[in-house]
């Protein structure tokens, strides 16, 4: 999949999230990378040969005081060659990207990865 596709699929993935959410999307950017990083795993808590779908850096809104204030913005990364090396067709890729956005924008909100899981199968399952 070129990268424009996957940034397509992306880009789909946060049209998904209900608009009343996106609103309150603040100070966080999306990115895409191949891979993650030794650093990137090793501040997930995974081990070098663990598989990191996406990422969420930053402050999450549950976190944000009167302290918080010019500040770089958060970042959720999605890791393309990753994604792509656990779903193996174009429709398994959208639905992990679409999953995996919506992962991470839940730790932007705050949820810890124990929460996160709980939604998810409520959710998705």
């Amino acid at each position: 999949m070129t990268n424009q596709e996957f940034e397509k699929l992306v880009e789909q993935g946060i049209a998904e999230i209900p608009p009343y959410i996106r609103k309150k999307m603040e100070n966080v950017e999306i990115v895409i990378d191949d891979w993650p990083t030794p650093l990137q795993l090793e501040q997930a808590g995974l081990s070098p040969n663990s598989l990191l779908l996406g990422l969420y850096q930053g402050v999450p809104q549950t976190k944000r005081g009167g302290h918080y204030a010019n500040i770089l913005p958060d970042k959720i990364t999605l890791f393309q060659k990753t994604i792509e090396s656990v779903a193996k067709t174009p429709e398994a890729i959208r639905e992990r990207v679409k999953k995996t956005v919506w992962h991470e924008i839940a730790h932007h909100f705050g949820f810890n990865e124990k929460e996160v899981r709980d939604l998810e199968k409520k959710k998705f399952e």
